[in-house]
């Protein structure tokens, strides 16, 4: 019998319990959780066409608890031979999956939606277990999320035929996860993959890979066919070798952007369509007049939320001056008030850290900033001495180039500096190699709306953070990646132009240090290679040469002379010397985009309405110069006359169909979870290197520039190598078409080698590229070095003159990134 005890012992009990106000334990059972691993013995293999495969003589990982320690089950360290038989299944089952019709897809994917929900607490547990975040963060936020998108998605398959015309399923796609959100990061690539007719292989991070297998198997038993969705587990390498498959067609990725860059190298010229979800050092903008009790709380999930293992965590905190010892002395004692432990008590508020050496990384950091002189708070709270903790911390006292503040942590480490005004902030804010998400808080809403537009961010928040829902598409700017998880925009990471077949080019192999570093290239910029067209005129019975016409290249609004003062000769069809035009060099690459930064702002400000009315102008000024137009291009190509006069006029009408779309494409209002208002708002890219091919000079040209500056991008265009006259006479065009300097510069000379300048240079930040295969994969390999936008064409010809491949929608996407800004309301009529 237990020992009685007294009635004021009891009172002294409770009076403590009240004064202290501490939590005891609450914790979640995890028999279900461990009484599946026991039904697979503990030892897991991969899930390939519908069952359980464990090949012979492959060695194990053991997965372990971060809060503990505990080996909960061992997994299969994969083999190359296991990718071929996962890809194999997943090719065969694209056979059938992608001619299922609309209503069938939507079908499978609402009963997984109803499966999960099933077995909500079940995977709840499993992922706090495996990745060591709070089950309170798994049940009522991860969870829910799987669910939703699988809803949302199944949607998006029974509307596919109607709201995706036009486009088709890729193929098999390779998707590879990171351990922070093991099943919700799977569940952004699974879905819109499935939804639009693709199959799926996924390989788990090696940290957290129980989750993903449990969800294969519930997968399964929702009746999805064999072969539509496989896991397969392994080691980074692995994950390359499935990234390499020459049978998949899409690599979708979410990690670190130092394997981004890697994953971009690889796959460069193989024609496998990638999207990458990477880093971040989100800014969360404090403002002077933001409710300060409910902007701690914010700045709580903002960076301590997973332990801030969060690729948008609110890591790097920026308070106005006024404000900022205020806010800091509040949220230091908020964090006096955490709570650290197992993942299973469903009364923490921070978990453990995935593994030692995020652990080890973490302390690094934080060391770091201490040699530097830094002011480090650790919230002053128990930290558990078993299992992989480390205390909520604060950093003040910090330098803009400090690495803590550039730099992503990947832990509960918040950083903090001050700022005086507005503008401040911004530049602050945007002092970032990434662009994935920031929030803004003010009780100004003007002001609070200016800083979400001029943030460069694929998501903002304003006054909240980490806010996500299956409507919205989440991803990144510049080094946070490209492409979206989520929302319509989501969807088109998984599908291609229906004329269009799976380029497999044949590519040579290249030496990316070398290749488009000779200047003139094939053609020496000299004299002596040709000999001229008769250029002479009649006055008064008395021959006369024509007056030289000198091409030159044009940006900033003028003509300049080469940098290197060469001139490359260009043939008529009679293989006579047409003209001479100036062979650019790395110098000119620099002066352009200088030229195209410096526009940019004015341009992006001007109403959509008036760069319609700029465009639509250049339609008119080309149309008074038609014959003469056609006339210079049936010289340059042997084109007939005829031919010549209709590239002019499709030139003419692709001018009209791009002006029309200036004011049509800005945007939608998203239809997500939230009680507000979530904008997407489709922002240009930036600056973008063009360069174009040599069939349909004039056609090509002006279907490449006039996508990208109607959504107010600035361009640096190089012309076709071979015909680059009808483009350079254009200058004259845009001279009086009203377009402002900067906006459209022109480069002429060897394409290959002003590519290699402009993929190569950091303020460039998206290079479509038109010519060989070797060029294409060249593009897609240097881009990683700042995880720029490519859009190539594997040495592949379009026909430019069909609407269906020389404009719409794929011109749309590439010259445009979707912004998500969620704005909450009040509660007044919440009910």
């Amino acid at each position: 019998m237990a020992a009685s005890v007294s009635v004021p012992e009891r009172k002294s009990e409770v009076k403590r319990i009240f004064e202290n106000m501490e939590y005891g334990p609450a914790p979640e059972a995890s028999n279900v959780a461990k009484a599946w691993l026991q039904q697979h013995d503990n030892a897991l293999g991969h899930f390939i066409g519908g069952k359980w495969v464990k090949p012979e003589n492959r060695k194990t990982y053991d997965t372990c608890s971060p809060a503990t320690g505990e080996v909960l089950a061992s997994t299969t360290q994969g083999e190359e031979e296991d990718v071929n038989n996962a890809v194999s299944c997943a090719k065969e089952a694209f056979k059938s999956w992608s001619q299922l019709p609309p209503h069938s897809r939507a079908r499978y994917l609402y009963a997984i939606a109803r499966n999960v929900q099933k077995h909500h607490r079940l995977i709840a547990v499993m992922e706090a277990l495996d990745n060591g975040k709070s089950i309170r963060e798994t049940r009522d936020c991860d969870i829910p999320l799987v669910a939703r998108h699988f809803y949302h998605h199944a949607g998006w398959a029974q509307l596919s035929d109607t709201e995706m015309r036009g486009w088709k399923p890729i193929g098999v796609v390779g998707a590879i996860v990171p351990w922070n959100f093991p099943l919700m990061l799977l569940t952004w690539k699974v879905c819109p993959a499935l939804a639009m007719g693709n199959t799926v292989v996924l390989k788990p991070a090696t940290f957290t890979r129980l989750s993903a297998l449990l969800f294969a198997e519930i997968c399964h038993e929702a009746g999805l066919p064999p072969g539509v969705f496989n896991v397969v587990t392994g080691n980074g390498a692995f994950g390359s070798k499935l990234a390499m498959h020459p049978d998949v067609d899409k690599v979708a990725f979410t990690g670190s952007t130092p394997v981004g860059q890697t994953l971009r190298r690889l796959t460069a010229g193989t024609g496998k369509k990638l999207s990458l979800e990477l880093g971040g050092k989100s800014p969360v903008i404090v403002m002077e007049n933001a409710d300060l009790d409910s902007t701690v709380e914010g700045i709580v999930d903002a960076i301590y939320f997973n332990q801030g293992q969060v690729c948008s965590a609110g890591s790097k905190l920026i308070v106005q001056e006024n404000i900022y010892d205020d806010l800091i002395a509040r949220l230091k004692e908020r964090m006096s008030h955490f709570r650290l432990g197992h993942s299973l008590d469903k009364g923490i508020d921070v978990g453990a850290v995935v593994s030692k050496q995020q652990l080890a990384t973490i302390t690094e950091f934080v060391e770091e900033a201490k040699v530097e002189g830094a002011e480090v708070f650790h919230a002053p709270v128990p930290v558990p001495q078993t299992g992989l903790f480390y205390p909520p911390t604060l950093i003040t006292k910090v330098q803009t180039v400090s690495r803590v503040v550039r730099e992503e942590i990947f832990g509960p480490v918040l950083v903090a500096l001050p700022f005086r005004t507005a503008k401040e902030a911004q530049s602050i804010g945007n002092n970032t190699n990434y662009g994935l998400a920031a929030s803004v808080w003010s009780d100004h809403l003007p002001t609070a709306l200016e800083l979400a537009i001029s943030i460069k961010a694929g998501s903002v928040w304003v006054n909240c953070h980490n806010l996500f829902d299956a409507a919205a598409g989440f991803g990144g700017y510049r080094e946070s990646g490209f492409g979206r998880d989520g929302g319509k925009e989501g969807l088109f990471e998984y599908v291609r132009p229906a004329w269009e077949e799976r380029p497999r080019p044949e590519c040579k192999e290249i030496d990316v240090k070398s290749f488009g570093s000779t200047f003139g290239g094939s053609i020496i910029p000299a004299p002596g290679q040709g000999q001229p067209t008769a250029n002479d005129v009649q006055q008064n019975g008395i021959r006369l040469p024509k007056v030289d016409h000198t091409y030159k290249v044009y940006y900033g609004g003028a003509q300049k002379r080469p940098d290197g003062c060469y001139s490359r000769p260009i043939y008529a069809i009679n293989k006579q010397i047409a003209a001479y035009v100036g062979d650019s060099n790395r110098k000119d690459v620099r002066n352009a985009v200088e030229a195209a930064h410096k526009a940019a702002p004015g341009w992006g400000k001007r109403a959509a309405h008036n760069r319609a009315q700029i465009v639509y102008y250049m339609a008119e000024n080309l149309e008074m110069r038609r014959s003469e137009v056609a006339n210079r291009l049936t010289q340059l190509t042997g084109e007939s006359l005829e031919s010549s006069m209709r590239e002019v006029d499709l030139s003419i009408q692709r001018l009209f169909y791009w002006g029309a779309y200036a004011d049509k494409f800005g945007g939608s209002v998203q239809e997500t979870q939230l009680y507000g208002c979530t904008v997407c708002i489709r922002e240009p890219v930036g600056v973008i290197g063009i360069a174009c091919p040599d069939q349909n000079p004039l056609l090509a040209f002006v279907s490449l520039f006039a996508p990208a500056v109607i959504r107010a991008n600035c361009v640096v265009i190089i012309p076709s190598e071979r015909h680059p006259i009808p483009a350079l006479d254009f200058y004259q065009v845009f001279d009086t078409s009203d377009l402002p300097g900067g906006v459209v510069n022109i480069l002429s000379g060897g394409r290959d080698h002003v590519t290699k300048y402009l993929v190569e240079h950091q303020n460039v930040e998206a290079m479509w590229y038109f010519g060989s295969a070797e060029g294409s994969k060249f593009v897609e390999h240097s881009s990683a070095e700042n995880v720029k936008r490519t859009w190539v064409n594997y040495g592949i010809q379009r026909d430019w003159s069909d609407p269906d491949q020389g404009q719409g929608e794929e011109f749309l996407y590439h010259a445009t990134q979707c912004k998500n800004i969620w704005m909450p309301m009040g509660v007044t009529y919440a009910n």
